[in-house]
């Protein structure tokens, strides 16, 4: 359709807002009419894609897993002691019978050696794994000091792990040492084979707990308190496990400590 023809032969041109609805093509029922822009007027820019999406839930899990290993930049002391005990578990895992035995021996914290080299071997009895890598120590060390250092520090993490380390064991040892002295206990109880990193573990576990919101904080400590009191009870190694106990109480005695320079992770 090109036009309205006037009585004089002219035909008038209906004006381009009007020709979109005189093209006779049907509109669905209720659509409005697509605005046309006026002669002369800029052109509307085209609409901006739309945003990245987020990151997928997979993603995120995968992130925070990842934030539960240590690493060389984040956690730089965990990562080294995690990669000390790692050697040390192969060596443990290689070696013979004989030559583990003497390994451990000579890293025990027992009176003997505490009286005779006290630094040196209260340091190398935590350089070894009771119960080998996969124990449940050694897991429960890796993720409770990543998540502690990524809190407090790589020094005040190392600090609380030595802390209950060295504590305990005295706490422990000592009384061997008084009981063998007054005839109570036989002098072979002064080699007493005593080695391995779950005193460190147990204070490390309940110095984090102090740094947790209290709906995670409490169940963790009593769960924790349960695991080792159980031991206790069923009486197979007394010593060791009043040692644990002993290690847990010095981790909340800690809380002070790690709280002064707490960072949330």
């Amino acid at each position: 359709m090109t036009g309205t023809p006037l009585p004089d032969g002219t035909a008038v041109v209906p004006p381009p807002a009007l020709a979109g609805l005189l093209d006779g093509m049907p509109r669905q029922r209720g659509a409005a009419p697509a605005a046309l822009p006026a002669p002369g007027a800029p052109a509307v820019p085209a609409a901006a894609p739309p945003a990245a999406a987020p990151l997928l839930p997979l993603s995120r899990l995968w992130v925070w897993l990842w934030r539960l290993l240590p690493t060389p930049a984040g956690t730089p002391f965990t990562f080294a002691y995690v990669s000390v005990l790692a050697f040390t578990s192969a060596v443990a895992a290689l070696a013979g019978p004989g030559l583990l035995h003497a390994l451990h021996q000579g890293s025990s914290t027992d009176v003997a050696h505490l009286l005779s080299a006290p630094v040196p071997v209260l340091l190398a009895s935590a350089l070894w794994i009771a119960g080998g890598v996969l124990s449940p120590y050694a897991i429960v060390c890796v993720l409770v000091l990543t998540a502690l250092e990524r809190r407090t520090g790589g020094p005040r993490t190392a600090g609380v792990f030595l802390a209950g380390h060295v504590l305990a064991t005295l706490a422990t040892e000592v009384p061997v040492g008084l009981a063998v002295l007054f005839g109570h206990l036989p002098a072979t109880s002064l080699h007493r084979l005593d080695y391995g990193i779950s005193f460190g573990v147990a204070t490390s576990t309940a110095a984090l707990a102090g740094l947790l919101r209290p709906w995670v904080r409490w169940p963790l400590l009593v769960l924790a308190a349960g695991l080792l009191l159980d031991d206790l009870i069923a009486y197979t190694d007394p010593l060791t496990d009043w040692g644990h106990v002993i290690a847990l109480a010095i981790g909340v005695a800690c809380w002070p400590l790690v709280r002064r320079r707490h960072r949330p992770a």
